[in-house]
Order: C-alpha cells, then sequence, then structure tokens
C-alpha cells in the first residue's frame, strides 16, 4: 500500500515537474520569436548589426527556434558570408521538426556549396530537400543544375588531371633524351680526347722518328764530313809544302814574283836591243870637221 502511494506521489511530483518544464520551453520559444521578430525587422531596415544581435539572442534563448538560425543564415548568404550562412542552415535544418523547415534549410544548404563550386555536396543537399519537399520545383531544377556542374568539373578534373600525366611523361621522356644526349656528348667527348691523344702520340711518334732521321743524318754528315777531313788530311802535305802551296799562285794567274821578273825580262830585252841599235849607229857613222861650213 505503501508503494502504490510513493509511486502515485512521485507520478504527481514528474508530471508537475514536466509541466513547469513544459511551461518554461513555450515561454522560451516564445522570448525567441519575439527577438526573431525583432531581427526581422532590423534586418529590413538594412540594420544588419542590430539584426545579427537579435538573430544570436534568439537562438540562445530557444533551440527550438528553426527560424531565427534559417533568417540569420539568409542574412550571411546576402553578404556572401558563405561559411557562417551554411553553419546556421545547418543548425536550422538540425532543430527544425516540420519537413517544410528541413527542405528549406538543406535546400539553401544546397545553394551555399554552388557558390563555393563544391557541387558533389550541393548534389547531396538537393536531394535531402526533395526527400522533405519532392513537389519543389525550384530545388529540382537547382539539382539538374548541380548535376551538369559537377560532370564539367570532373571532366576538366579528367582532363587537367590527363595533361599532367601527358606533361609528366613527356618530361619524363625528355629527361630519358637528355640523360642519353648527355652520355652521347660525354662518350664523343672521350673519343675526342682519344683522338687527341693518339694524335699527339702519333706526332711524338713522328718527332721523335724526325729527331732518329735528323740524327742519322747528321751522323751521314759527320760521316761524310770525317772521310773528307780523312781525304783532306791525306791530301794536305806539311806544314812545308803548305806554306809553299799558298805562295803558288792560282791557275791562268801570274804571281807578283812572276810578273817582277817578266818586267825585268823585258826591260833586259830592251835594253839589249837598244844597245845593238847604239852599236850600229856608232859604226856607220861619218867623222865630221871641227868646221862645217
Amino acid at each position: 500500500m505503501k508503494k502504490y502511494i510513493l509511486l502515485i506521489v512521485f507520478l504527481f511530483g514528474y508530471f508537475g515537474i514536466s509541466q513547469e518544464e513544459e511551461k518554461e520551453k513555450a515561454k522560451a520559444l516564445e522570448a525567441s520569436k519575439n527577438y526573431t521578430w525583432n531581427a526581422n525587422k532590423n534586418l529590413s531596415e538594412d540594420k544588419f548589426v542590430d539584426a545579427e544581435v537579435e538573430y544570436r539572442k534568439a537562438i540562445s534563448k530557444s533551440s527550438e527556434n528553426a527560424a531565427a538560425p534559417y533568417n540569420l543564415g539568409n542574412a550571411y548568404y546576402k553578404k556572401e558570408t558563405y561559411s557562417e550562412a551554411f553553419g546556421r542552415f545547418k543548425q536550422a535544418g538540425e532543430v527544425a521538426t516540420s519537413k517544410a523547415d528541413k527542405h528549406k534549410a538543406y535546400h539553401n544548404m544546397g545553394n551555399v556549396f554552388m557558390k563555393r563550386k563544391e557541387y558533389e555536396k550541393a548534389v547531396e543537399a538537393y536531394k535531402e530537400a526533395l526527400r522533405n519537399n519532392p513537389k519543389d520545383e525550384e530545388t529540382r531544377y537547382n539539382l539538374a543544375l548541380a548535376k551538369e556542374m559537377l560532370k564539367k568539373q570532373q571532366d576538366e578534373q579528367k582532363n587537367d588531371q590527363n595533361k599532367d600525366q601527358d606533361k609528366d611523361q613527356n618530361k619524363k621522356e625528355q629527361d630519358k633524351k637528355d640523360k642519353e644526349d648527355k652520355n652521347k656528348d660525354k662518350k664523343d667527348g672521350d673519343e675526342g680526347d682519344k683522338g687527341d691523344k693518339d694524335k699527339e702520340e702519333e706526332k711524338k711518334d713522328g718527332d721523335e722518328g724526325d729527331k732518329g732521321d735528323q740524327g742519322e743524318e747528321e751522323k751521314e754528315d759527320n760521316k761524310e764530313g770525317e772521310g773528307d777531313e780523312k781525304k783532306e788530311d791525306k791530301k794536305q802535305p806539311n806544314q812545308g809544302e803548305q806554306q809553299q802551296e799558298k805562295a803558288q799562285p792560282r791557275p791562268n794567274q801570274l804571281s807578283k814574283q812572276q810578273v817582277q821578273n817578266l818586267l825585268e825580262a823585258m826591260q833586259n830585252e830592251e835594253k839589249k836591243v837598244k844597245d845593238k841599235i847604239d852599236a850600229k849607229k856608232v859604226k856607220g857613222a861619218k867623222v865630221k870637221n871641227e868646221k862645217d861650213w
């Protein structure tokens, strides 16, 4: 009996607390809606800062007011603050209890993804919006557009990827070609150096050969010179004979002594002839008188 009494007391107390909590929640939700109304009014008057403050008060006052984060998300979206807008749309979709509110929240999330060019996420957001309201033509149109943009983006990425692969392949081929050319140039350079070295060795051998030939020629010259010297030594007389030979005139040329001797001989001959003539004159001449009248 006591147990039943305690149970009844507990249930009355529980329901009493629940009713009190429900009243508090309802009161908070009503206050949140009032803040939302003030925020909407400020926003219509282009008082964005005041509106933002009122929306934040509404959100903090009650988590059941989906309109406050949704409207604040729209305000951020118009300001092109897409990150803040997405966060508020997501919050509105999570707290929304009706399909209509969820549909609007996911539809706007898809719009944010379209602005960010995140087309794959936009497709999923629009699909979720259509699950809550399949009859919305605007969402259906946006979904088709998102799919088309996603396909175009994937094709561009694929083309870019192919270009990058082709570029990498061309780079690899060019690097390979450059490496082969470098190895070829190095090989040609080594062969050229080897050829130059061979030429230097041939030149060196040629110089040594020329030197050897020159040595042989000099040797032959020396040999011939030695032979001539020996011959001359055989022909050369002793010192006295050598001096005598020096005094001898050259062929067809009279020496000074010979010329002197010849002149003296000629003078003697002339003297003899003159003496003979004078003697004849003395012998045949008449004797003159002392007086020749």
